[in-house]
């Protein structure tokens, strides 16, 4: 494979999450300037808060670096409350559009903190959140933005049943993330190949097969399995990158394809450790494209 793709970069590749508790934070300068230094030219914009939420500060910050925004990560409730969904994501998407991105990845979150639990829906939940995800969709493309739902661990949109469902029940494209769909039981590569004009963005990430088993089968909270190492660098675990990098270019995708390594960093942590393994990635990347 010799085609050239476009590659971005995320602040939770260092540990930057949303969830509380997570673990180290590592300063955003500190962040960025190392993307830059990996040759990274773009990014997500990580959680709500991480980065500065004023535009003109922001673009102040990511041009220092070097870097473009791509978009951005929102998990909101999307299933109850569509008035307090709906305003929220306005919110990043102007910031989002004012800055130069373009994709709002939403996730259809529980409400509840973190990723290691999730309550059933009823039919008439899932109905509101589809309903939801479509008027977040129209809202953010007044802003010039495109809008995908990331099946995301922890979340209503996790399983293999639950991502066609959506599927089914919403024209909104996907955001792809390789290492989520693994770990709630699909088959990245296949899914794409199923509903190739469905991929509408792309998080690239790698895992381990055991540990995705575990956090599947209810025997590893997610969290607990983040911090055992559940995310490796491209190429060093179960998902066939190559494949998937391949189908999805030969079906004529071309957006950003973003490295997303979640890590949690405990307060004795390498500080080194994630620029490694991006930079890892990025190796493996130029290996099977040229």
């Amino acid at each position: 494979m010799t085609a050239k793709i476009r590659v971005a970069a995320a602040p939770i590749s260092w540990g930057v999450c949303e969830v509380p508790g997570w673990g180290r934070v590592l300063d955003a300068p500190a962040v960025l300037g190392e993307m830059a230094e990996l040759g990274v030219t773009a990014t997500e914009l990580g959680p709500p808060g991480y980065l500065p939420r004023e535009p003109a500060e922001l673009k102040k910050l990511l041009e220092s670096h070097g870097l473009d925004l791509v978009g951005g990560f929102l998990a909101v409730p999307l299933h109850e409350n569509p008035d307090a969904a709906v305003a929220e994501a306005e919110d990043s998407a102007a910031l989002f559009a004012a800055c130069g991105g373009g994709m709002l990845v939403l996730a259809a979150a529980t409400g509840l903190d973190g990723y290691d639990e999730r309550p059933t829906l009823t039919d008439a939940e899932w109905s509101t959140l589809v309903r939801t995800a479509g008027k977040i969709r129209d809202i953010a493309a007044k802003h010039g933005l495109a809008t995908v739902l990331h099946p995301h661990v922890g979340t209503h949109v996790e399983t293999e049943a639950e991502v066609e469902r959506f599927l089914a029940d919403s024209d909104l494209p996907l955001c792809l993330d390789t290492g989520h769909l693994l770990i709630g039981g699909t088959d990245p590569v296949a899914l794409a190949q199923r509903h190739p004009q469905r991929i509408g963005h792309l998080h690239l990430k790698d895992v381990r097969g055991e540990l995705a088993n575990a956090v599947r089968a209810g025997e590893l909270p997610y969290a607990e399995a983040v911090g055992k190492g559940l995310y490796v660098p491209l190429g060093e675990g179960d998902v066939d990158i190559e494949a998937m990098v391949r189908s999805v270019a030969e079906a004529g995708y071309d957006g950003w394809y973003v490295l997303e390594q979640d890590t949690a960093l405990s307060d004795d942590s390498p500080v080194d450790r994630p620029g490694r393994d991006v930079a890892a990635s990025l190796s493996y990347l130029r290996t099977i494209t040229g």
